[in-house]
């Protein structure tokens, strides 16, 4: 093996290897296990996020494959309607070309395919760089023509159950991008706004109400005002009116509970085609739903003749100031309020009445009066039965009270979009405006029996795309169609997910699911946490925190970092203070760590909480456990190739107590890594392995085995090569999920070695514990070594003796257990202690002036005369007490400084513990000093 572990040059053999050999694809024979990948957008490009949730998906993956099951992780990509259409019409502008409009509707679709092309690779060849095992040969994506089959029948089955409609509803409307986006597409973050305080006169002259807003351009909509019906200042006036201001249209007051009557003046303008809130009310009061905008947030022909084609911040700027020429503005507040913006284009989302196709979800009979079930008992009940029941078993468990709220106060869902992107809906009309639905026009004139002259026209709609990846389960096997791989590998083990997107996707595919299939699409669902920064925020490229997965595998400069940092923010007035935290956070970049190392990062972070906390430097010392790992296959290998390693069994070899405890602790490792997987605890796994390999395997056990290879006899150098190998191949099974590519690295060097045959890691055995070898009294036996050894080793420290000289070294108080394994493993005493054969004192008899180490009630005592240079000693030691007192001043001084409760908690917290620790430290040294002087 060379000598340094070089990741790029093993990852790109091996992942050429797994993948030319067909390893990906499913070949067990046991009971199917699949993962459907959430599909990331095509667009798109592998963030922290997706990098975490594929490290446990392959994982879950490699894990079943080496257990013998039947193994699919099935690979795709999403079209991302919005995301795709903006990419390819912002590449238009860049290059000079024509709009989107100029080029109309299938030039434009040419364009978005031949960009699909171009970039369908990026997001593949990134989740192939992370080792993701996913069976390529069938990757999969939205618009593929069997998927989009699938997204037909499913719009063309559900209309046909009535579950389906189109009507005028107000939705979430970017004015930008010109359609209506889902809840998920908004995002609405505090902003500094005002709050303008307006008189409303009464009709009847009697004086006048004062009603708040945030956005005056609304009120030319207005169609009530809404107070509180137990409201003692207003309910004589329930039932009169007022005059809408500069309008002069006469309005309602209403009384309704949803007025809090304690905020501001109690009285509410109500505007139902621009407000959800006041939509719901209009609703319940019969109120007109009058829209004053445009499609691009400009006031339309609805408002008065002075105000038409203002857009909605110039028209607001000048109702004020008509207002206030009227004096009619009460007075007018700074407030901060949430603002929705569009995730993608930025500009503020404007509730917008519009025609839209939606899914029933909320009725129980269906919606277009024939007999049959409504949405609320064909769709949603099932849905919620699937989780109620334990049938779809959310990890952790409490995710299902989220998934339960918003299933019981679900609402229709619109499923359309202003697109030219995506699946178009397969509605036609006529010139009167009737829809016909069909998988196609000719099956709506055979389905209709239309005359061939009548002239009918596609609805240019397309899918919202959660709705085209709701059946992703299902049509990325095959669906409609019964095919062999939806039998096997419908529904799936386990989704893979945030806990965001419960909503929008995990509950519509138990939807659609339980509707279409009669089961649920998967049997768990893991849902794992957001990555955050090291300081917990949410990284996103306007705060300038991002980190590319790939970047932390490969190593990045720190200006190419700030560089990637500041190119393209939606706000670049913000760059140099995003270049400054960078320079400040990554002073020298960062360091390249490899694949096997951020996988390992994850995993160990990979706790059943809601935030995670990437930090850069973890990853950087999982890059040094790989480092262990690969020393230690050196030693084995140095020690163990051209040697008899008793590879075919025999009984020709003798095994130490060491190698009993090794292989004891190794079969209870491998019964905490069953649990770990079945209960999804990634971090205790991780844990786990770390510990038993940097610890136990490495720091003592290749120790532990010096004795029997340099001393020991044939049968027991035989039997301890033996064990190094087979318990190093062992383990290398254990960690390949997690690490896939430095285990099977080394795998191929050891395997042969451990008397195990085969092509590659992984598809070897998962190992599973052997009760037998279960050895209680060889790890007690080991356990008592260590402490004996790390005694003796504190007193070597502590005293400044060198690790080589051989000790004198006598024991006080030793039990009849101690004497006995004294004798078994006196062996491994002097070789790994350095010491002479240790003596025990007699009861009574007296020790000399010693350093002293505890072990259990028996003493370790080294005497100290002639070892040591006592006033060299004292003077070193008195060197190293001034030093630690000036440190110690110094994180004194820190803490009582009045600015230090300023301080973010971690800092503080970081600077209590280092002067507990300086404490302790000065402490040990001040005894240490006493100890020498008595000498």
């Amino acid at each position: 093996m060379d000598k340094t572990f070089e990741p790029r040059e093993v990852e790109a053999r091996w992942r050429e290897f797994w993948e030319s050999q067909g390893c990906y694809a499913p070949s067990g024979t046991g009971e199917p296990y699949s993962i459907m990948i959430p599909p990331p957008n095509v667009t798109g490009t592998l963030h922290m996020g997706h990098a975490f949730q594929h490290t446990v998906m392959d994982a879950l993956i490699r894990h079943a494959r080496m257990c013998g099951r039947d193994t699919l992780w099935q690979p795709g990509t999403d079209h991302a309607g919005i995301a795709t259409q903006m990419v390819v019409e912002r590449n238009l502008k860049l290059a000079g070309g024509p709009s989107r409009h100029e080029l109309g509707r299938e030039k434009f679709i040419e364009k978005v395919w031949e960009w699909k092309q171009y970039s369908a690779g990026t997001i593949g060849g990134q989740i192939r760089r992370m080792g993701s095992s996913v069976d390529w040969s069938r990757e999969a994506f939205t618009m593929d023509p069997g998927y989009s089959k699938a997204v037909i029948e499913h719009f063309v089955k559900l209309h046909e159950a009535g579950l389906i409609y189109r009507g005028k509803r107000l939705v979430n409307w970017d004015p930008v991008l010109l359609t209506a986006i889902s809840d998920l597409e908004v995002v609405s973050e505090e902003e500094n706004g005002k709050l303008w305080h307006f008189r409303y006169p009464l009709a009847d002259g009697s004086g006048h109400l004062v009603v708040a807003t945030t956005r005056p351009e609304t009120m030319l909509g207005d169609t009530a005002v809404a107070v509180h019906p137990e409201d003692a200042r207003y309910q004589h006036l329930i039932g009169k009116t007022v005059k809408l201001p500069l309008v002069n249209r006469e309005i309602p007051i209403v009384g309704d509970d949803y007025v809090d009557k304690d905020f501001g003046s109690g009285c509410v303008k109500i505007t139902p085609a621009h407000d959800f809130n006041d939509y719901a009310l209009g609703q319940r009061h019969g109120l007109p739903m009058l829209n004053i905008f445009t499609p691009t947030a400009h006031l339309n022909e609805e408002v008065p003749a002075g105000y038409r084609g203002l857009e909605r911040y110039a028209a607001r700027k000048q109702i004020v100031a008509d207002l206030e020429a009227l004096g009619l503005v009460e007075k007018i507040e700074d407030h901060k309020l949430k603002v929705p913006r569009g995730d993608r284009s930025g500009a503020v989302v404007e509730p917008y009445l519009t025609d839209q196709w939606f899914v029933d979800l909320t009725r129980e009979t269906r919606h277009d009066g024939q007999p049959g079930p409504g949405g609320l008992l064909a769709i949603t009940k099932p849905a919620i039965e699937a989780v109620a029941s334990g049938r779809v078993r959310f990890v952790p468990d409490n995710w299902k009270t989220t998934y339960f709220q918003w299933l019981n106060n679900i609402q229709d869902w619109c499923i359309s979009r202003q697109l030219w992107w995506g699946h178009r809906i397969p509605a036609w009309y006529d010139a009167q405006g009737k829809i016909y639905v069909a998988r196609s026009e000719a099956e709506v004139r055979s389905k209709y029996q239309l005359d061939a002259s009548l002239t009918l026209t596609q609805d240019t709609d397309v899918f919202d795309t959660w709705f085209s990846s709701d059946i992703w389960p299902m049509a990325t096997q095959g669906w409609p169609e019964p095919t062999e791989a939806l039998k096997k590998y419908y529904p799936s083990s386990v989704l893979v997910t945030g806990f965001d997107i419960i909503f929008f996707w995990v509950a519509r595919m138990v939807m659609m699911g339980q509707y279409f299939m009669n089961e649920v699409p998967f049997r768990e669902v893991y849902i794992t946490g957001l990555v955050r920064d090291p300081e917990g925020n949410k990284m996103s490229k306007s705060k300038g925190n991002v980190l590319d997965p790939l970047d932390v595998v490969d190593g990045i400069s720190l200006d190419e970092l700030v560089k990637k940092r500041t190119t393209g923010l939606m706000k670049p007035e913000t760059a140099p203070k995003i270049e400054a935290k960078t320079r400040k956070d990554y002073p020298n970049g960062i360091e390249a760590v490899g694949v096997d190392a951020l996988r390992f990062t994850f995993a160990a972070l990979a706790t059943q909480g809601r935030d995670i906390r990437f930090d850069a430097g973890r990853a950087a010392g999982y890059r040094n456990f790989c480092n262990k790992i690969w020393n230690a296959a050196r030693y084995v290998l140095m020690n163990a190739e051209g040697q008899d390693c008793a590879q075919d069994g025999g009984s020709d070899y003798a095994l130490s107590e060491a190698d009993r405890w090794i292989i004891s602790r190794l079969q209870k490792l491998e019964a905490e890594a069953a649990e770990h997987f079945a209960s999804y605890r990634f971090d205790l796994l991780a844990q786990a392995l770390y510990q038993f390999i940097w610890n136990e395997y490495c720091d003592w056990y290749l120790e532990l085995s010096k004795p029997a290879l340099q001393q020991g006899s044939a049968a027991q150098q035989r039997g301890t090569r033996r064990t190094l190998v087979r318990v190093l191949e062992t383990w290398l099974r254990l960690l390949h999920p997690l690490m896939p590519f430095i285990t099977e690295e080394i795998w191929q060097r050891v395997a042969p070695l451990a008397g195990v045959s085969g092509a590659t890691l992984m598809q070897q055995r998962y190992p599973q514990a052997v009760a037998e070898k279960i050895d209680e009294a060889s790890e007690a036996d080991i356990e008592w070594l260590k402490a004996f050894i790390l005694g003796v080793r504190q007193i070597r420290g502590e005293m400044n003796i060198a690790p080589g000289k051989i000790l004198p070294l006598l024991l006080q108080n030793a039990g009849d257990a101690d004497r006995a394994r004294l004798t078994r493993l006196q062996q491994a005493i002097e070789f790994l202690a350095r010491v002479e054969a240790p003596r025990v004192l007699a009861a009574d008899e007296a020790a000399p002036q010693s350093a002293t180490a505890l072990l259990g009630a028996m003493k370790l005592l080294v005497p100290m005369a002639g070892l040591i240079d006592k006033d060299a000693e004292l003077a070193r030691l008195a060197k190293q007490i001034a030093k630690l007192e000036s440190d110690l001043g110094k994180t004194q001084t820190r803490i009582e400084n009045p600015n230090f409760g300023k301080a973010p908690e971690a800092v503080q917290q970081q600077a209590r513990e280092l002067h507990a620790k300086q404490l302790a430290d000065l402490a040990a040294l001040q005894d240490q000093i006493e100890r020498i002087r008595a000498l």
